[in-house]
């Protein structure tokens, strides 16, 4: 069918997510990564079933929350859903759509568990935004209507009830996603080591994976998306990088389990579940993005196999505009 992709490895639909959730069975999922639309804020798609074109911010929260609730569902116990989000502009003030993500959790069924921050560079996000709390001129203006350049979150919530099968790690960690340079001395000698409590390299790996702030994600190293985009998609920036979603399968996952992705994308989550290892199930609304995720998700095995150093990257080019060529977009209340 040209709605789904169906292999050994993964799963992907063409549909909508709060409709194919419940097809799902109970206690079937290790772990869902996810980044869920950013309400009022990136402009996805037209159709009325995308939950970013709710009316208000109160019927989106209430079309977010049926898919939390499923979520609940379908995890297994003790195991981890994971949200990446940030707070969202409106006009003059903050939505604190992380504190909500938060709330619903903790009413169906999730713990609070864990957070990171991913550090974003202020004059890059000035460049693709246009936000005039961030622009410098702003300050010799009146700086009261400054602001920073937001972090994305990363926010962990596992379920209640006793995890059955523990995510281990024999040797430690193994593999590092991220842009330190790491000490070649460390590579040389513990290469193949096989004790966990001398293996330096994965010690050094941990140092920086529970680090509260993530300030060595390669922001760049994405899948294509480009060819997904379409007349509708001029304030969407870009997917989800897959350094995060790497850190966050090699923490909370083990190799041959399932990860859920209710918001594909173009395959960002369900080829890192592959490259790594895993099998992966992803829903998509959008059919351009579901298109370009097909092709994405299908190269995982080539690039595990070429050792993860995957061809199909969009690289967003360094900018150089200077800040007085830039047309701020006022923010208005």
């Amino acid at each position: 069918m040209d709605n789904q992709v169906i292999t050994s490895e993964y799963a992907l639909y063409n549909d909508d997510c709060v409709r194919f959730m419940p097809t799902l069975p109970d206690n079937s999922i290790d772990i869902s990564v996810y980044s869920p639309p950013f309400y009022d804020l990136y402009s996805y798609s037209s159709s009325d079933e995308d939950m970013a074109n709710c009316r208000n911010y109160k019927e989106f929260l209430e079309n977010y929350e049926f898919l939390v609730k499923e979520m609940g569902r379908v995890i297994k116990p003790g195991r981890c859903t994971v949200v990446h989000c940030m707070p969202v502009p409106k006009g003059q003030h903050l939505i604190d759509f992380p504190g909500d993500i938060i709330r619903l959790h903790e009413k169906h069924g999730f713990v609070y568990h864990d957070e990171h921050y991913i550090w974003k560079e202020p004059l890059r996000v000035a460049i693709k935004t246009r936000a005039l709390g961030l622009m410098h001129r702003q300050i010799v203006k009146d700086s009261t209507m400054c602001r920073a350049a937001f972090a994305d979150k990363i926010l962990v919530f596992r379920k209640k009830g006793k995890n059955e099968i523990p995510v281990t790690h024999a040797d430690g960690f193994i593999t590092y996603a991220g842009t330190t340079p790491i000490p070649p001395d460390l590579v040389e000698k513990y290469k193949g080591w096989k004790n966990p409590k001398t293996n330096k390299l994965s010690h050094w790996i941990w140092q920086h994976y529970a680090s509260s702030v993530w300030m060595d994600i390669n922001l760049g190293r994405v899948l294509k998306y480009k060819e997904a985009r379409d007349a509708e998609d001029e304030k969407h920036v870009c997917p989800l990088q897959l350094d995060v979603v790497e850190r966050c399968i090699s923490m909370w996952s083990n190799p041959g389990e399932t990860l859920l992705t209710p918001f594909l994308g173009v395959g960002t989550e369900v080829y890192c579940a592959v490259l790594n290892g895993r099998k992966g199930i992803g829903i998509e609304l959008k059919p351009s993005y579901f298109r370009q995720a097909v092709k994405n998700v299908a190269m995982a095995e080539h690039d595990r196999l070429a050792g993860g150093n995957a061809t199909l990257f969009d690289v967003e080019p360094e900018e150089t505009i200077d800040e007085e060529d830039l047309e701020p977009i006022e923010e208005m209340a």
